[in-house]
């Protein structure tokens, strides 16, 4: 773990993004409210914000910080992904990045849990099922006073 106790808190926020392939008739299901697991969406923002929070727990080299604010936000894009992005903001003596792109894998993650009974080809493989170029895409960190 690196040594931050020399370091003061400041404003810090992070965005970051990924996308699931699905097959166009399972994002039709979303859709329609029509996945046997519950709501997508509504599941999958709550698993971004619990992942957020707790990313210190699954990932050992990380600090445990005071998150002011998680935003996660998900929408469907080429009637064939389900994208997240998730903000991440906090006061605070180290970055909030691990945060955001991990609430971002998270959620994907829970996305095909949820669908992944309508993603099986024939043999139960996930041909047509991928999780794309997650990445961070905004970072900021005001310089203290």
């Amino acid at each position: 773990m690196v040594d931050i106790s020399s370091k003061i808190d400041v404003y810090r926020e992070a965005v970051a993004k990924g996308c699931i392939r699905l097959r166009k008739e399972t994002v039709d299901r979303i859709r329609s409210g029509a996945i046997e697991k519950g709501d997508v969406f509504a599941a999958s923002s709550l698993v971004a914000l619990h992942a957020a929070k707790n990313t210190s727990l699954l990932l050992p080299f990380c600090h445990t910080i005071r998150i002011d604010f998680v935003k996660p936000r998900i929408w469907i894009e080429d009637n064939n992904k389900v994208c997240v992005e998730v903000l991440v903001k906090a006061r605070e003596r180290t970055g909030v990045e691990m945060e955001a792109l991990t609430a971002v894998s998270l959620a994907l993650l829970n996305i095909w849990d949820m669908v992944k009974a309508y993603e099986k080809d024939e043999e139960g493989q996930y041909p047509y099922t991928s999780i794309e170029n997650i990445c961070v895409v905004k970072k900021i960190k005001e310089s203290s006073v």
